[in-house]
């Protein structure tokens, strides 16, 4: 889904050149210390069981790669990959339930030959063993990424069939990293007991600054048992651009390089020690390129956080 439907910046590549330097100056000098940076590159957190870095935004596929083989069509996600790959970007993240967005995501990463520069993350989602590993072979040869970087167990769905296999995978080398995933607060119960009882690589859930329940107790879990976080749904489907649309960002988010209302909405949620990536999903260059800008310069801290939080309660 479009998840960016308000944003008052519209960048240029040039524009773009120009912010990575500007950002990656600043994030080299005011990087917190769970993070990594170099000038002109993307602040970057470990993945947990492994101290792999990863740049800390991704990008998201749900409907706006779902899209026909037409070339005319295409070229604007091929834009954006290329755009989010010369920005800094890695992960991008997929599942069969997008339609027909992974071998969109596989067909433009060998077009523009950038596969070997991405972290291929898509899911498994049906019901049944060899149902699962059909479906996930299909995956791969759609990503056309053989050994796939990160598979997922999408919403859950039949879980502990499909944990086996994925466990078998990745001894086997066919897979680098296993996770589970949900998109709803009520799930949570259920996430949370899983990354209790299991060892698995990622935890992908919901978390923004309206939608904060992971905080309470899968987000410290995750630091307790090594789980790499992954957030969705960062912008709650588009529904924070209405609390502010027509408002002005306040002068204090310059204190953490926040040039947007989406870069605020991103870096509240990567001022969490507990957050690897983040990984909204665009289909337009603008939106893409002000997402990327998130991930540069200072993050808030836990004082910064809190200011934000109210700033938004007061206008909901």
């Amino acid at each position: 889904m479009e998840d960016h439907p308000h944003q008052p910046q519209n960048y240029s590549r040039r524009d773009a050149t120009k912010l990575i330097a500007a950002a990656g100056a600043s994030a080299f000098l005011h990087s917190p210390m769970d993070s990594l940076a170099t000038p002109s590159t993307m602040l970057v957190r470990k993945i947990p069981s492994t101290n792999e870095p990863l740049p800390v935004i991704g990008l998201g596929t749900w409907q706006t790669f779902d899209v026909s083989p037409s070339p005319a069509v295409r070229a604007p996600l091929k834009e954006v990959l290329q755009q989010f790959v010369e920005m800094g970007g890695k992960i991008i993240d997929s599942s069969p339930m997008y339609g027909e967005s992974e071998v969109v995501v596989g067909d433009l990463a060998a077009e523009l030959k950038v596969a070997k520069k991405l972290f291929m993350a898509t899911k498994v989602w049906t019901q049944g063993r060899q149902e699962g590993i059909s479906q996930m072979e299909t995956s791969m040869r759609e990503m056309r990424s053989n050994p796939l970087d990160l598979m997922q167990i999408h919403n859950l769905v039949d879980w502990q069939t499909h944990l086996t296999t994925l466990r078998e995978w990745k001894a086997a080398g066919r897979i680098r990293y296993i996770g589970i995933t949900h998109y709803l607060v009520s799930a949570f119960d259920k996430l949370e007991k899983i990354m209790r009882s299991e060892p698995i690589d990622f935890v992908q859930l919901n978390y923004n600054i309206t939608t904060r329940e992971a905080a309470n107790r899968l987000l410290p879990l995750a630091q307790e048992k090594n789980i790499a976080v992954i957030v969705n749904r960062p912008f709650e489907s588009g529904g924070l651009f209405s609390l502010v649309k027509d408002k002005p960002l306040p002068e204090w988010a310059r204190e953490f390089d926040c040039a947007s209302w989406g870069q605020f909405f991103l870096k509240y949620i990567l001022g969490h020690p507990a957050i690897t990536c983040v990984i909204p999903a665009t289909s337009k260059i603008k939106h893409l390129t002000d997402n990327m800008g998130a991930g540069y310069g200072r993050l808030p801290d836990g004082a910064a956080r809190k200011r934000m939080e109210q700033y938004i309660e007061k206008l909901t």
